[in-house]
């Protein structure tokens, strides 16, 4: 179940980890409309919840939901392990690099992860 929780005075959209697989630009317009009606700055969604043509760059996946949330001004937060697709692939782990770098997409690892980037 989807549910909202304030970390740190900051409203937080958290995904379910089960669920259908966000795969493209209409899932992710799915999870932006239920996040911004409960008032989210950021969407958590689980690493497993992504489908698998994210973590393959040549795709554009990731590009068109990342940029899907950046139109809608909420940040995205892809919570868990995903070093198995980093590991493969040397573009992804700069994507992931650049987007941590920023303030509106986070690969985190686990919740204290995130606690510790939405502290300030």
């Amino acid at each position: 179940m989807n549910i909202l929780r304030t970390i740190h005075d900051v409203p937080v959209f958290l995904c379910a980890a089960e669920g259908e697989p966000i795969g493209g630009e209409r899932d992710a317009l799915d999870v932006i409309g239920e996040a911004s009606y409960q008032g989210a700055r950021w969407a958590v969604v689980p690493a497993e919840r992504l489908d698998e043509t994210f973590f393959r760059l040549s795709t554009r996946v990731a590009g068109d939901i990342v940029q899907k949330f950046a139109n809608y001004r909420l940040g995205l937060v892809v919570l868990g392990d995903i070093s198995r697709h980093t590991a493969g692939s040397s573009a992804l782990r700069d994507f992931v690099r650049e987007c941590n770098r920023g303030r509106q997409t986070w690969f985190v690892a686990d919740a204290d992860e995130l606690d510790e980037r939405l502290k300030g």
